[in-house]
């Protein structure tokens, strides 16, 4: 498709900013929101599929782990990074290249002949999932005005849950399909990736940032490695090596001081990898706190549904995929309807804040299920607490993004994103260390320590078989699944209580009416742009 070059618009500092049509605007989110799609089903695609992965490549227990590890990883450690080039070079290369990276990944994983090239191939897959997760958001602000953000930010979030929940779906499907098999849940995103990228290059336009700066490398460094170790802490903790052990301690330890060395050296460099004065406003210091906490709250706690409703609920990877229906739609439908009344009223605060309660009465219903819960009654507890996310997730970004200037809205959003997935992380490590303690402990309830103990899968540590175990044992096993499931979301209320008193301190500001490019332009930080050619 070629395109009219747009007109010129001249600002306070004689700068010259493209200005995208709103059909261009809308094809070019359609790029953005597969691209924000393959991102998310990288990480979830395969979590029906693994057990089969590392089954065919003659795998260990630490290969499945590594495998889900190396691509979260990757992907969390590298967003910082992402955002802050998006704050220096040409956003629409970078998000290119996030895509390619993302496309490399899932043909080396696909054709992957080994548990070692499959690993290696997920850390290329997480680096483009991390620019992705970082990069579309920040485009997003770059060519709409927050005001007008809010209804496609409602998308985004549809989309970002759309992903999540789907992608066990998928690929369970895709693996229980004779004729596809468990390599078509890394090759099912290419195509849309690389359509995705087709029509970012027709349809995005976006100046060359003109910021001749060096870039902080040694920053970057110790914050992926310092985030890296502590990511590897958590994920191994209760598994490879005891919480209380000498491990725990040299890991920890190691983070710290490398996190510490890199607030020093922030602290210091010209164009810092995230600028700590972004956090000297409140709302985007609150905005990050609440993120965390969303992270660990919501991720933490719904990312064992599936293994609840398999193991609890005895039903099938697709039938499990196709029970968390009932949150992405609850989800879906609060993001776009708060989107487009935030576009509509300009008020944002209120979402915020109904968002954390009702999250915080989601978990409190989940909080009481087990094996004998009706499916009605989990599927309107669960569109409960995906009413809540959905009207608190992306709006936090929205707030933080409207409040810096806007030179720093890669940085602002990758932190946000960075802090989610972080606190996804550390949710999803904790909260599975403590499952297994309490299914071990509500087995040895019923069965003694001795029974409990023995082989079989009923309390040593392995996922049971159904299909191998005795009525009487089946009975006890579901029972303790569905129980410990239940405690899990006891545990993450506390956390969604936090999240609701930071968002009730974050102070409601109007949203501004110009674009990020706009802004940038009149902030003086904004080159000339090259003249607009057919793309």
């Amino acid at each position: 498709m070629t395109t009219a070059p747009p007109a010129p618009d001249a600002t306070a500092g004689g700068a010259v900013a493209p200005r995208m049509t709103k059909r261009q605007i809308n094809e070019a989110l359609t790029g953005l929101m597969m691209g924000i799609f393959v991102s998310i089903l990288a990480s979830t695609v395969v979590a029906n599929a693994l057990p089969r992965v590392i089954s065919d490549l003659g795998g260990s227990q630490s290969v499945y782990t590594w495998v889900v590890t190396a691509e979260l990883l990757a992907m969390t450690a590298t967003v910082p990074l992402w955002g802050k080039l998006a704050d220096l070079y040409n956003q629409k290369l970078l998000i290119q290249l996030s895509l390619s990276l993302f496309v490399v990944g899932s043909l080396l994983a696909g054709f992957a002949p080994n548990s070692e090239v499959l690993i290696a191939s997920r850390v290329v897959q997480g680096i483009g999932a991390g620019g992705l997760t970082a990069l579309v958001q920040v485009v997003m602000a770059a060519i709409i005005p927050p005001r007008e953000l809010g209804r496609y930010s409602g998308i985004f979030g549809a989309v970002f849950a759309t992903g999540t929940v789907a992608g066990p779906l998928i690929g369970g499907v895709l693996v229980d399909t004779d004729w596809l098999g468990w390599r078509w849940t890394f090759f099912f995103g290419v195509p849309f990736a690389l359509l995705a990228i087709v029509l970012l290059q027709k349809t995005l336009s976006l100046p060359t940032v003109g910021r001749r700066v060096k870039v902080d490398y040694l920053g970057a460094f110790l914050i992926m490695a310092g985030v890296s170790t502590l990511l590897i802490w958590v994920t191994l903790a209760g598994n490879t090596f005891a919480w209380a052990s000498w491990w725990t301690a040299g890991l920890v330890t190691g983070g710290l001081v490398l996190i510490a060395l890199a607030l020093v050296v922030e602290s210091r460099v010209e164009e810092p990898i995230i600028p700590l004065d972004i956090f000297r406003s409140r709302t985007v210091s609150l905005s990050t706190l609440a993120s965390l906490l969303v992270g660990v709250a919501m991720f933490g706690s719904t990312v064992f549904l599936s293994q609840y409703f398999q193991l609890s609920l005895g039903k099938s990877p697709t039938e499990a995929g196709l029970l968390s229906l009932p949150m992405i739609f609850g989800l879906m439908v609060s993001s776009t309807i708060a989107g487009a009344l935030i576009t509509k009223t300009g008020k944002w605060k209120v979402y915020l804040v109904a968002g954390a309660a009702i999250m915080i009465a989601g978990l409190g219903l989940l909080s009481t299920i087990g094996a004998g819960t009706s499916l009605w009654v989990l599927g309107a507890e669960m569109a409960v607490l995906g009413v809540g996310v959905g009207l608190l997730m992306q709006n936090l970004v929205l707030a933080a993004q409207n409040d810096v200037p806007a030179h720093e809205l890669g940085a602002a959003t990758s932190v946000l994103s960075f802090f989610r997935s972080l606190g996804g992380s550390v949710g999803v490590s904790v909260l599975g260390a403590i499952l297994a303690n309490r299914v071990a402990g509500n087995i040895e309830d019923q069965l003694g320590p001795a029974a409990a103990a023995a082989p079989g899968g009923a309390g040593h540590g392995a996922v049971p078989d159904l299909s191998t175990l005795p009525p009487e044992l089946l009975a006890v096993i579901q029972n303790a699944y569905g129980a410990a499931t239940g405690d899990l979301f006891l545990v993450a209320i506390p956390f969604a209580v936090l999240t609701l008193i930071a968002v009730l301190f974050i102070k409601e500001t109007p949203l501004k009416t110009t674009s990020g490019l706009d802004r940038l332009a009149e902030e003086g930080h904004q080159a000339p742009a090259s003249p607009a050619v057919p793309h």
